[in-house]
C-alpha cells in the first residue's frame, strides 16, 4: 500500500510541478515527436489541410453529441427542384434507351440537345449566370434518378457539375473568367471536361508529368506572358466532346519572369479545344459504356496567363483548388449513383423474387435468396440515409473532405455488393443482354464509380483515417504546429498544455470505453428511447474506443503509420460505420420512426456495429505487441466480441417487405425510374396483379393438391380450373391477366441469327 500511495504521489508531483513536468515529460515526448512526424508532401499537405470537418469529428473524439445530429436541418427539395424533377428528369429519362446508348456508343443527339437546352449541365451554376443554382441535395437526385433508367447519361449530366470547371470558376475564378464561362456552361455553348490523371500519374497528382514553362509568346497578334504547355491526359470523361479544357499541370519559371519561384507547383487553367496545339476526340471504351471518355495531348501549346483559374495569383495553387472541389462532388456524384443502384436493384429485385418461381413456389420464400434481399434492402436503406446526410453537410457550405472520403468508398462498395446479390437473384435473367435487362449496364458501370481518384484500395487506406486522424482530433494539430516552429522553446511551451490535455483525453476515453464494455453501454448517451436507443449507446461506446485505438497506434507507430495501410484502414473502417449507422439513426428520427421502417434501421445498423467491432478485433490483433494488445483488448473488448451480423427473423422481414407492393416498398426505392422501355414496368404490373390474384392462386393450388385440376404449368392449371367451372369469371380473368404479367417477366430478350452476322 506504501508503495502504491508513492507511486501516486510521484506522479501528482511529476505533473503537478510545471518545471519537473517540462523537464521529464513534456521534453522528451516533444523530441520524440518531432522525430516521429510522418514526412509530408506537399500535395499531401495539401490534401490533409483542405475540407471541413463536421459530424466526424463528433464521432472521431469519442463523445458525440446525438441531440446535435439530430438538429442538423436535413436539406429539402425546393418547390422548383422538385418540379425540375418531376418534369424535365422524367422528359430525359422517357428519352433514355441504354441499350441504344451503349449500342452506339453515345447518346442521340435529341438527348445531347435536350441537356443542353433544359440547363442539366449547370445544375451548380447561380441564376445570374443563366444556371439553376440547385442544392447539393437536388444535384444528387437528379444524377441518381437518371442514373436508375442510364449509367451513361448520369454520368454525362454529373461531370460537368461536379469535376470541374464550372466548381473550379465559381470558387476561385476571376470575375471575367466566370463572365466570360459560366454562361456558357449554362445555356450548353460550351462542354467541358477536366484533365487531371495521366498514365504516370493517377492518385499521386504530384507525379503528374505535364507542364507549364512561363514564357513570352505570340497571342492574339501581341507578344504576351504566358505558359508554354506539354501535356498526355487519359480517362477524361468528356473530352472527346469537350469544347473547353480543364488542365491541370506543374507550373515552372525557370527564368523568373515571375519571381524568385523556379517550381511554383501544381496550376490550373482553362482552354478552349480548338486551341492551336490541343488534341482531342480519341475514345477509351470504359466497360463499354456509352459515356464518352478518352485522351487529350498537347504539345508546345501556348496560353497567356490569364488563362490559369483564378489568374496568376492563383499559380501553384491547383492542387488545393481541386481538392477543396473535389470532395464536394465526391459527395455528390458517386454516391447518387451508388444510390440508384440500391433503389434499382431493391426494386426490381424484390418484384422477380416474388415473381419467379422454382420448386412450384415463388423462389422469394426461399431462405437463400431472403438472405441476399435483405442485404440488398439493409444496404439501400444505408445508402440512401448516407446520400441525403452527406448532402446536407455540403448544402450548409462545408467541404468534408473526411465524409466525403467515407461517402465514396463505402457507398460504391454496399452498390457493388448489391447489384452483384441482384444478379444472383436474377441468375440467368441478369446475365442475358437485351432491351429489357435492367441490370446488366448498371452491374458493367460499378467499378466505374470505384475507380475514379483512384481505386477504392486508396481512398480506405490512404484518406479516410489517414486525413481523419490528424483533422478530426482535438490535439494533434496543434501539437504538429507546435512540433513545426522554429524557436524550440517556444515550441516546448506551447506543447506542453497541449499534452497534458491530449493525455487527459485519451485516458478518459480509454475508462469510458473500458466501462461501456463492462456495462453493456447502459450509461452511453441516447437521445431516444424505444428500440433504437440501444444503437446510440453501442456507437458512443465504439466512437470512445476509436478515440483510444487511435491515440493508441500514433503512440505506438508514429510516422509509419501512413505505411501501415492495413492497420490503420481498420481504424477507418470504424470511423466510417459510425457514420453510416449516424445517418441511418438520422433518417429514422427524421422520417418520424416509421415502424414499418425499423428492420431496414436495425439490419444496416446491426452489420455496421458488427462490421465495427471485427475492425476493432482485427486491429488489437495486428498490433505487433502481445502486452499491448492485452492491454488494448483488456480496454475495448473486455468481455469479448458479442457484436453480430443481423438475426435471421429481421433478414426475413426485410425481405418480406420488398417482395410487396406498398408504401415501404415505395419509400425505398421511390429514386428508380420505372417505365415501360426496359421491363422495369411489367415488374410492378406483374406484383400488382400477382396480389390481387392472391385468393385465386390460392384456390388453384387447393384444386391442384386434391386433384380436382391438372397442368404443368400454371397457365394449364388455370386453364383446366376455368374449363371445370372451379374459379370465378373474375378469378379465371385476374389470374389469366397476373399470369401473362408474370412470363412476360421471366422472359429474357432473343436475337434472331442475322443479328449476329
Amino acid at each position: 500500500m506504501w508503495l502504491v500511495l508513492l507511486i501516486i504521489v510521484a506522479v501528482i508531483v511529476i505533473f503537478a510541478v510545471r518545471d519537473i513536468r517540462m523537464s521529464i515529460v513534456t521534453r522528451p515526448v516533444f523530441k520524440w515527436f518531432k522525430q516521429a512526424l510522418p514526412p509530408l508532401s506537399a500535395t499531401e499537405r495539401d490534401a490533409m489541410e483542405a475540407g471541413d470537418i463536421w459530424w466526424d469529428g463528433e464521432l472521431f473524439r469519442g463523445n458525440p453529441d446525438w441531440h446535435q445530429l439530430h438538429q442538423y436541418a436535413t436539406s429539402q427539395l425546393s418547390a422548383e427542384e422538385r418540379e425540375f424533377i418531376d418534369n424535365q428528369v422524367v422528359e430525359l429519362c422517357a428519352m433514355l434507351d441504354d441499350e441504344t446508348i451503349t449500342a452506339q456508343q453515345d447518346m442521340p443527339e435529341s438527348v445531347w440537345q435536350y441537356l443542353k437546352d433544359e440547363g442539366f449541365f449547370a445544375l451548380i451554376i447561380p441564376k445570374e449566370h443563366g444556371g439553376h443554382d440547385f442544392s447539393a441535395l437536388a444535384n444528387s437526385t437528379i444524377v441518381a434518378k437518371i442514373a436508375s433508367k442510364s449509367l451513361s447519361a448520369a454520368v454525362t449530366v454529373m461531370v460537368p457539375n461536379s469535376l470541374g470547371p464550372a466548381e473550379l470558376l465559381l470558387h476561385y475564378g476571376t470575375l471575367s473568367q466566370q463572365q466570360q464561362w459560366l454562361p456558357k456552361l449554362a445555356k450548353g455553348e460550351a462542354l467541358p471536361c477536366f484533365a487531371l490523371t495521366g498514365p504516370e500519374a493517377g492518385s499521386d497528382a504530384g507525379a503528374i508529368p505535364d507542364t507549364g514553362v512561363v514564357c513570352k509568346g505570340e497571342f492574339a497578334g501581341k507578344e504576351v506572358l504566358g505558359l508554354r504547355l506539354n501535356w498526355s491526359k487519359r480517362y477524361i470523361t468528356l473530352a472527346p466532346r469537350a469544347t473547353v479544357l480543364g488542365l491541370a499541370f506543374k507550373m515552372f519559371d525557370p527564368d523568373g519572369l515571375l519571381g524568385t519561384t523556379k517550381n511554383i507547383g501544381i496550376t490550373c487553367a482553362l482552354i478552349p479545344t480548338d486551341h492551336p496545339g490541343v488534341r482531342t476526340g480519341d475514345r477509351h471504351k470504359p466497360m463499354n459504356m456509352g459515356f464518352l471518355n478518352g485522351t487529350t495531348e498537347g504539345k508546345d501549346v501556348f496560353i497567356p496567363l490569364e488563362w490559369i483559374i483564378g489568374g496568376e495569383v492563383q499559380a501553384g495553387n491547383g492542387w488545393r483548388m481541386l481538392v477543396e472541389c473535389l470532395s464536394a462532388g465526391r459527395g455528390i456524384s458517386l454516391p447518387a449513383l451508388s444510390t440508384a443502384t440500391g433503389h434499382l436493384s431493391a426494386r426490381t429485385s424484390g418484384a422477380y423474387a416474388a415473381l419467379r418461381q422454382q420448386f412450384g413456389v415463388a423462389i422469394g420464400e426461399f431462405e437463400g435468396i431472403q438472405e441476399a434481399l435483405a442485404r440488398i434492402g439493409g444496404l439501400t436503406y444505408q445508402l440512401e440515409a448516407t446520400r441525403v446526410l452527406t448532402a446536407t453537410a455540403i448544402d450548409q457550405k462545408l467541404s468534408p473532405s473526411v465524409i466525403t472520403a467515407i461517402a465514396k468508398y463505402h457507398m460504391t462498395e454496399m452498390g457493388r455488393q448489391v447489384i452483384n446479390d441482384a444478379l444472383d437473384i436474377h441468375a440467368g435473367k441478369g446475365i442475358q443482354m437485351g432491351p429489357n435487362n435492367y441490370l446488366a449496364h448498371c452491374y458493367m458501370g460499378t467499378p466505374v464509380s470505384i475507380t475514379v481518384e483512384g481505386a477504392n484500395i486508396l481512398t480506405r487506406n490512404l484518406m479516410i483515417f489517414g486525413q481523419g486522424a490528424i483533422r478530426c482530433h482535438p490535439y494533434v494539430i496543434d501539437e504538429m504546429v507546435a512540433a513545426g516552429l522554429d524557436d524550440e522553446e517556444k515550441g516546448v511551451r506551447e506543447f506542453d498544455p497541449l499534452l497534458c490535455q491530449h493525455m487527459l483525453y485519451s485516458a478518459g476515453n480509454g475508462v469510458m470505453s473500458f466501462v461501456h464494455a463492462l456495462t453493456g453501454s447502459y450509461f452511453a448517451k441516447a437521445p431516444v428511447g424505444g428500440a433504437t436507443a440501444k444503437y446510440y449507446r453501442y456507437l458512443g461506446r465504439f466512437s470512445r474506443a476509436l478515440a483510444f485505438c487511435a491515440d493508441i497506434a500514433m503512440l505506438r507507430f508514429g510516422g509509419d503509420l501512413k505505411r501501415r495501410e492495413m492497420l490503420s484502414a481498420r481504424l477507418g473502417d470504424v470511423l466510417s460505420h459510425l457514420y453510416l449507422a449516424s445517418a441511418v439513426l438520422k433518417r429514422y428520427q427524421d422520417e418520424g420512426h416509421q415502424h414499418a421502417d425499423l428492420p431496414f434501421v436495425q439490419y444496416s445498423v446491426e452489420r455496421s456495429l458488427y462490421l465495427c467491432a471485427k475492425a476493432f478485433d482485427e486491429f488489437i490483433y495486428n498490433l505487433g505487441s502481445w502486452p499491448l494488445s492485452l492491454a488494448v483488448r483488456a480496454v475495448v473488448l473486455p468481455l469479448g466480441n458479442h457484436f453480430k451480423m443481423p438475426k435471421d427473423e429481421v433478414a426475413k422481414q426485410v425481405a418480406q417487405h420488398m417482395t410487396r407492393s406498398g408504401v415501404v416498398r415505395e419509400r425505398l426505392t421511390h429514386l428508380c425510374v420505372v417505365d415501360d422501355s426496359n421491363g422495369t414496368a411489367v415488374l410492378d404490373k406483374a406484383l400488382e396483379a400477382q396480389q390481387h390474384a392472391a385468393q385465386g392462386y390460392h384456390e388453384v393450388h387447393k384444386l391442384r393438391k386434391k386433384g380436382e385440376i391438372q397442368g404443368l404449368t400454371m397457365m394449364q392449371l388455370i386453364e383446366d380450373a376455368q374449363a371445370k367451372n372451379k374459379l370465378s369469371a373474375e378469378q379465371s380473368e385476374q389470374l389469366i391477366a397476373a399470369e401473362s404479367l408474370r412470363q412476360e417477366v421471366i422472359a429474357v430478350d432473343v436475337f434472331a441469327a442475322q443479328e449476329f452476322e
